[in-house]
């Protein structure tokens, strides 16, 4: 990079420290779901929710939907959990442009409205109760 000296390009390098491990993090836990399924009994805990209530959590299935995720069966990951799949796919554009404005120099920023949040807050509360009704089978794990 023209124009750059060894100053700069050490200090690019510490701001995009913690984005490059969070991207690490994340790799590493997709990895380990990946790897170990979680369709197999005992790998994991049970969500305490449904074993307590019967009641289906806005996480549950969310590691079995992780799974097909990264085996790349999008239809399944969307079955488990579809929450989660939004999720995967909010995270990735977040993180890139956390990378991109940190790459610039420029602090990373995320002030969501509170109308913004009511919302994500309202359908999660939807999906929950949706999924544990009759008819909502279809959004069961």
């Amino acid at each position: 990079m023209r124009g750059m000296n060894a100053d700069s390009r050490s200090t690019r390098a510490g701001r995009l420290a913690a984005p490059a491990g969070v991207l690490v993090a994340v790799v590493a836990a997709f990895a380990y779901v990946g790897a170990v399924d979680p369709n197999e009994p005992g790998h994991y805990p049970v969500c305490p929710l449904l074993r307590v209530t019967g009641l289906y959590c806005p996480g549950c299935g969310g590691l079995r939907s992780a799974h097909a995720f990264v085996h790349g069966d999008l239809p399944a990951a969307l079955h488990a959990n579809a929450v989660a799949v939004a999720g995967y796919l909010l995270f990735a554009a977040l993180w890139t442009v956390w990378v991109v404005r940190a790459a610039r120099g420029r602090p990373p920023r995320l002030d969501p409205r509170p109308a913004v949040m009511w919302s994500v807050g309202a359908l999660l509360l939807l999906f929950t109760v949706v999924r544990n009704l009759p008819f909502g089978g279809w959004l069961h794990p």
